[in-house]
């Protein structure tokens, strides 16, 4: 068993830590890709922004409360609920917009690297984060202050997101067509599927036989990482105000406005 020294006040500079990661990888993205940034700020106003931040927001509370239902509402935020929020939110607008193309390729290293370094936040702040495992004989079990060994989940799904950005980023750099077109819905997938798996191994209340509610969002994120991947040749049309708007599924396609 190992001891891990904890603070519940720890989880505010792991968030910070990790804001600031993801911004650094977001900056090093734009000078290796900028037609990927330029793409992207071409085809989406202030409105996708909000509509971004609403849905992650209200997604990220939403999904972490109410997965405190059944043991007594806590208000609480989740990374799981947080992506779902937010692309149902982009989702949305651009649905209202007819902009039908992939236009997460900009994000994926940015979250990606948010999520790798923000767990550990999440284990440093111990068990009154309510991300922590259940217990485990196994070796590496974490005692995070209550002398129980428990699976490190945290520590789980940031060296699967540290996996992922070992396979991503090569690919990308090298031109590989499932970086290069479907980087987000790989990353999407990925996320749910892992995380998926992580949370077999967490104490939270099951909603539908062993399966809790981030079990149910996850599922969600890995169908549609899959379908947007299957139905990829999806164009957009029509923009708002009438104005057409191409937007090229493979997230390193120029998209422009057309008159």
């Amino acid at each position: 068993m190992i001891h891990i020294p904890t603070h519940p006040l720890v989880h505010y500079p792991g968030d910070i830590l990790a804001w600031i990661a993801a911004s650094l990888a977001g900056w090093w993205q734009h000078r290796a890709f900028p037609r990927e940034t330029e793409r992207l700020a071409q085809v989406t106003p202030p409105g996708y922004y909000v509509a971004l931040a609403l849905g992650g927001v209200v997604g990220a509370w939403l999904a972490g409360s109410l997965n405190t239902v059944p043991s007594g509402l806590a208000p609480s935020h989740s990374i799981a609920g947080a992506l779902a929020g937010a692309i149902v939110g982009v989702e949305g607008w651009k649905w209202l917009h007819g902009v039908r193309g992939s236009t997460g390729g900009a994000f994926v290293l940015p979250v990606a690297v948010g999520i790798m370094v923000g767990r550990w936040g999440c284990l440093f702040a111990g068990l009154a984060d309510q991300t922590y495992g259940v217990p485990t004989d196994l070796p590496w079990g974490v005692d995070l202050g209550d002398g129980i060994p428990r699976h490190p989940v945290e520590i789980y799904e940031s060296l699967s997101m540290a996996l992922f950005l070992l396979a991503y980023v090569p690919a990308r750099l090298r031109g590989r067509a499932w970086a290069r077109d479907h980087g987000f819905h790989a990353f999407v997938i990925v996320y749910g599927a892992q995380r998926f798996l992580w949370e077999f191994l967490k104490p939270y209340p099951k909603l539908i036989g062993p399966f809790n509610l981030f079990h149910l969002i996850c599922g969600g994120l890995i169908a549609y990482g899959f379908v947007w991947w299957r139905n990829g040749g999806v164009r957009a049309d029509h923009g708002a105000q009438g104005s057409a708007l191409s937007v090229s599924q493979p997230d390193d396609e120029p998209v422009r406005n057309l008159p």
